[in-house]
């Protein structure tokens, strides 16, 4: 066989081995009514849920389903339910194909040219492409910079959904407080208008007395059941914040145990939560990174004035003489030095620089302003929690002992016992404010502050067949 056709038969084997190693279109569609299936039947005795609490919390809930939910679990389980920790996930791995994309070294390229009109004429070159000035290098650089910004967004998505759940969980807990505080308040209602009732049929008293107990007996009553409609109401909010349906949740009991026990500010100095703040914030860490990203895009793009060139062996067929020679080409680089990319390269630099900065300075006003929003807020709780032991508490045990000893009238403690109801619903919106006040402290510092509660980080993923993944350690 001669020369000519045995070229021509290698690279007919490299283009049939290349095409064996193409990777294949995998069609992956989506039904809508089917997706929508899957939603309405989430629950949260899911087996592959329970897999990735136990990845994530690092032990095994028992029993299963757990009897009690706390907002770790509960945060959990919507980091696993939650489109948009997908949709995150997904970005992750672009960033990460990315980098695949960056360390790519080029193809030589092949050039075959065939005799025309004599069969006796035939060429072959193969060239290699070879980059110069580390530029290879700094686009590994620039796209793992990226990577690391898009799982400091992927952290940041799961801390927004944390802070979501924190704050409905929150208004669950506090609507089903108020509801029996409210149910409270009427029973005493209704035992004031079963006295009055009783004292005007012996001609004690005159009717309007008893309409007038009986109007706020009715308000009483009107104002449950509203408490009734939004206790429902929250529970529906955060069925949705978790992203299973309202069904799902029936049944479940739900746990807070610091609620009423939110940290002191002597533990929040200023100086630890602008630490934490600045330190700490997902954003501040990602625009970080991003500016590394741009760092990178000018050293490539000033490594792109120095050009790349290519080299690689030839093969002449002339006649039944055969010719080897070794070619070799470059880019002149006289008409430009890449003088444009690189300053928009530059530009781009100091824009993420001013960015970072703009960044740590908001973060820093946002931590100081909540510090100071749960301060007066503490402080408000303080002073209700004051007056309902202090105050309200020895007043009711005076009036309830001088009813036994026979000294006061019943309907004189039950006076005290409504007051001390509407003492208990202001303590409970101190409460709200203050818990309110220390979740945007949280999310000022993106980090917890109160108790042992911990911010789940989904570095475990779920089961496979869920097509989840998450961050890398």
């Amino acid at each position: 066989m001669n020369p000519k056709k045995r070229l021509i038969l290698l690279c007919l084997a490299i283009v049939a081995l290349n095409g064996c190693a193409v990777r294949r279109y995998q069609p992956a569609p989506i039904s809508a009514s089917e997706s929508a299936s899957r939603l309405d039947s989430r629950t949260l005795q899911d087996p592959d849920l329970r897999e990735f609490l136990q990845k994530n919390l690092g032990y095994q809930p028992s029993p299963w389903p757990p009897q009690r939910w706390d907002l770790s679990t509960l945060t959990l389980a919507a980091l696993y339910f939650s489109p948009e920790m997908e949709i995150e996930r997904a970005r992750t791995e672009a960033a990460e194909a990315a980098v695949v994309t960056a360390g790519a070294r080029p193809n030589p390229s092949l050039s075959v040219h065939p005799g025309v009109p004599s069969p006796y004429l035939f060429g072959l070159d193969l060239d290699f492409p070879i980059e110069t000035a580390g530029k290879r290098r700094y686009r590994i650089e620039r796209t793992e910079q990226l990577v690391v910004a898009a799982r400091f967004g992927l952290a940041s998505t799961a801390w927004k959904i944390r802070s979501q759940v924190r704050r409905a969980f929150l208004d669950h807990i506090v609507a089903a407080r108020d509801l029996d505080l409210l149910r409270a308040e009427e029973h005493l209602e209704s035992r004031r208008v079963s006295l009055l009732t009783q004292r005007l049929t012996v001609g004690e008293i005159a009717r309007p007395e008893v309409d007038s107990a009986r109007v706020d007996l009715s308000n009483a009553r009107l104002a449950v059941r509203i408490a009734e409609g939004r206790v429902s109401e929250t529970k529906a909010a955060l069925s949705a914040v978790i992203g299973v349906a309202v069904a799902a949740l029936e049944g479940a009991e739900f746990s807070w145990p610091d609620l009423d026990r939110p940290p002191s500010t002597e533990s929040l100095s200023p100086q630890r939560v602008q630490r934490e703040a600045v330190l700490n914030r997902l954003d501040v860490r990602q625009a970080l990174a991003e500016y590394g990203a741009a760092e990178s895009d000018l050293r490539l793009e000033i490594a792109k004035q120095y050009p790349d060139f290519q080299i690689g062996p030839g093969y002449q067929y002339e006649e039944r003489n055969s010719f080897f020679t070794i070619g070799f080409a470059m880019t002149l680089p006289i008409l430009n030095r890449n003088q444009g990319p690189i300053a928009e390269a530059e530009a781009r630099r100091k824009e993420a620089g001013a960015r970072f900065l703009a960044t740590q300075a908001r973060v820093i006003a946002e931590s100081e302003d909540a510090l100071a929003s749960y301060r007066a807020a503490l402080t408000e709780l303080n002073e209700a929690e004051e007056s309902l032991t202090k105050l309200q508490g020895p007043r009711e045990q005076m009036a309830r002992f001088a009813v036994t000893a026979g000294e006061s009238d019943p309907l004189t403690l039950i006076d005290v016992q409504l007051q001390g109801t509407a003492a208990a619903q202001a303590k409970l919106s101190a409460l709200v404010q203050a818990q309110i006040a220390l979740g945007d402290l949280e999310h000022a510092v993106q980090r917890p502050l109160e108790g042992e509660v911990s911010v789940p980080q989904p570095l475990q993923v779920p089961s496979a067949k869920k097509g989840l993944k998450g961050l890398k350690p």
